[in-house]
C-alpha cells in the first residue's frame, strides 16, 4: 500500500502522521459542511456520499493513526525520559478517549445521513467535532512530533515499518 501518491513513505513516519492529520482536517471540515447541506437540502445523494467518506475515514484510518501514535511513537518518545514531554504526551494521549466518544456521536448521526434518514442536525456537536479534532492534531504536531528528531534513526525506521505493516 505504501508508498502512495497521497502519503509519504514509511521512511518518514512523522510525515506520514502529518499527512493523516491533513485528512483529519479535511474530513472534520466536511462534517460541518454535511450538517449545513442537510439543513438546506436534506439527506440527498450528495450528503449520503459525503457521510460515507467521513465514516470510512474515521472508522478505518483514524484508529490506525491512533495506534501509530499510542503503540509506536508515544512509547518511543517516552523513552527520551523528558519530564515536560511526558507531561504533554499524557495530556494529549488522554484526549484520544473524549475524541473517540465525540466521534461515536457524530458517526451515529452520519450513519443516519448515509441511510438517507431524515435526521435532526446536531449543529453544536458537529461544530465541536469540526474544531476539536483539528485542534488536537495541531497540538500533536506542535508539542510532540518535533521531538521525534531526537529519536535514533533505527527507532524511526522501526516506527515507520510498524505503521506500514498496520496498513497492509
Amino acid at each position: 500500500m505504501f508508498p502512495s501518491a497521497n502519503l509519504p513513505s514509511p521512511d518518514d513516519p512523522i510525515a506520514m502522521l502529518v499527512a493523516c492529520h491533513d485528512k483529519v482536517r479535511r474530513f472534520s471540515a466536511l462534517v460541518a459542511r454535511i450538517g449545513d447541506h442537510v439543513l438546506q437540502k436534506g439527506c440527498d445523494a450528495e450528503a449520503q456520499q459525503a457521510a460515507t467518506s467521513v465514516l470510512r475515514y474515521f472508522d478505518v484510518a483514524a484508529p490506525l493513526h491512533h495506534a501509530d501514535e499510542e503503540i509506536d511513537l508515544f512509547p518511543a518518545l517516552r523513552g527520551l525520559r523528558d519530564s515536560q514531554l511526558n507531561y504533554e504526551l499524557d495530556r494529549i494521549e488522554y484526549e484520544h478517549l473524549p475524541l473517540a466518544g465525540l466521534w461515536r456521536d457524530v458517526g451515529h448521526w452520519l450513519s443516519l445521513v448515509q441511510q438517507g434518514s431524515p435526521a435532526e442536525v446536531p449543529s453544536s456537536l458537529l461544530l465541536t467535532f469540526a474544531t476539536a479534532y483539528p485542534e488536537h492534531a495541531r497540538q500533536e504536531e506542535e508539542r510532540l512530533y518535533p521531538h521525534a528528531t531526537r529519536l535514533p534513526a533505527p527507532t524511526l525506521a522501526k516506527i515507520g515499518q510498524a505503521m506500514a505493516s498496520r496498513r497492509q
